[in-house]
């Protein structure tokens, strides 16, 4: 039985690859200075929580088999440097998926934008057509378990390709270390400004990530990549000599009696979910399924059943005249493409999208520029921030009228109080209107499942 420890075990996906290590059949530990919820119930549940929390390195043995580092972890942890003077095999969690998986033919989802999305269509589709496979995606979808699955006999492998940093001690990207056999691009747009301070800097990690493409018995590789998206086509100049590049435009789609429809090979087929970016995601997601086996024809009809990730255009409310929908985009290409879908979805209804600008990228006061326009398909626009977190962060303040006029929306108000800002909500008005609350956190503290379907149903 191999002997795995994990050094910061309690992270949303690290606890989730330690969690599948044990279902493996390994023996697993882990240590971290603090455990939240669920990660804590479910490896209490497992019997790997650690008796205590903090690092101890009496856990850090001779006859471990692998020490698989988290992003928190620090150079000087103590767990870490007992391990170095053992001379232990150390990873970091891309590189440890990638010796679980390198026998098996891989497709990464790497991209600014609908990793997630496009990982989970995949996803669903192999699961559909029968085929196993292992997966790591950064989302909790439904029909799921858990966002990691690793098996001995599954023969492919299915990743969500990060390009922010692999560790603390590893400033490369994390979609570097997985060496992909299909490898998507689904869009490049600026963002993690914290670590790539240039788009130049920001835009050569895609390249670097297209050059990483490995054959797989007798295929070359490929880079599935959006034909329309200048960064990603850059990148596909980088792709190796053996490998081939393969764009992909959206694919067509029609609304008939409040049903989305793909029309493909003059066949509709009827799909779960809306939206451009959704129908360039597909055809991604499409062409990877194909290059692994499964018809274009068994791919479309999976998608009737496909609803979509967790916080991506999920529905948190939906009546008669009204609806509320639930979305992570923050990044500017995120909140333009989920609020354009929203309005070609509902053209005649009254949108109102709320935002918060809550991540290190967006609470920069030279990135609010990339903002502009970002949610003009709105009727009315709401953006929150708490200047508390731009302080903590020791971040450059900015007020509420530089977001307004960085944002240039006619009908925008900018909240720095989250009573003010549900105060607005609860006087809104929600007949023939669709709701589209986007956020990485919860608005200073809103309980944001309960909050919208109360306001909708008042």
């Amino acid at each position: 039985m191999k002997k795995v420890h994990f050094i910061a075990v309690g992270g949303s996906v690290m606890h989730n690859l330690a969690l599948a290590l044990h279902d493996k059949g390994y023996n697993v530990t882990g240590s971290d200075d603090e455990f939240f919820e669920p990660s804590k119930s479910r490896l209490a549940a497992a019997g790997i929580l650690p008796s205590e929390t903090g690092w101890h390195p009496e856990r850090i043995t001779p006859d471990l088999d692998a020490v698989i580092l988290g992003m928190h972890a620090t150079n000087d942890n103590p767990e870490l440097q007992r391990a170095r003077e053992l001379n232990l095999k150390i990873y970091s969690f891309p590189e440890y998926l990638y010796e679980q998986t390198s026998d098996k033919q891989r497709i990464v989802v790497g991209g600014s934008h609908g990793k997630t999305t496009t990982t989970a269509m995949i996803m669903h589709a192999l699961k559909a057509a029968g085929v196993k496979y292992d997966y790591m995606v950064g989302a909790q979808l439904e029909g799921f378990d858990r966002m990691v699955g690793l098996s001995s006999d599954a023969k492919i492998a299915v990743f969500e390709g990060d390009e922010y940093l692999t560790s603390a001690l590893d400033p490369t990207s994390k979609f570097l270390h997985y060496k992909p056999n299909v490898a998507i691009i689904t869009g490049v747009a600026w963002d993690h400004v914290n670590v790539f301070p240039t788009w130049e800097g920001y835009l050569s990690q895609f390249g670097k990530y297209a050059s990483t493409i490995v054959k797989y018995a007798n295929d070359g590789g490929v880079l599935i990549y959006c034909a329309d998206d200048e960064g990603a086509a850059k990148a596909a100049d980088s792709i190796p000599p053996h490998a081939e590049a393969r764009g992909y435009k959206a694919l067509v789609s029609v609304v008939k009696d409040d049903q989305n429809y793909i029309v493909y090979n003059n066949k509709e087929y009827p799909v779960g979910v809306f939206g451009k970016h959704n129908m360039y995601n597909m055809n991604a997601a499409m062409m990877a399924c194909e290059r692994v086996g499964v018809s274009c024809d068994d791919f479309l009809k999976s998608m009737a059943t496909f609803t979509g990730a967790s916080k991506r255009l999920e529905i948190l409310h939906k009546g008669a005249d009204r609806v509320a929908y639930l979305d992570f985009a923050h990044s500017p290409s995120k909140l333009t493409a989920t609020t354009n879908a929203i309005r070609e979805r509902y053209p005649n209804r009254r949108v109102v999208a709320v935002m918060e600008l809550h991540t290190f990228s967006s609470l920069r006061k030279d990135f609010l520029p990339q903002y502009k326009g970002a949610m003009n398909a709105a009727d009315k626009a709401i953006v929150f921030f708490n200047p508390e977190v731009i302080a903590h962060k020791r971040l450059e303040m900015f007020s509420p009228e530089d977001v307004a006029s960085n944002f240039n929306h006619p009908n925008l108000t900018v909240y720095t109080k989250t009573e003010d800002l549900v105060a607005d909500l609860k006087a809104e008005n929600y007949k023939d209107t669709v709701l589209l609350i986007m956020t990485s956190g919860n608005f200073g503290g809103v309980d944001i499942r309960t909050f919208a379907p109360e306001l909708l149903t008042k």
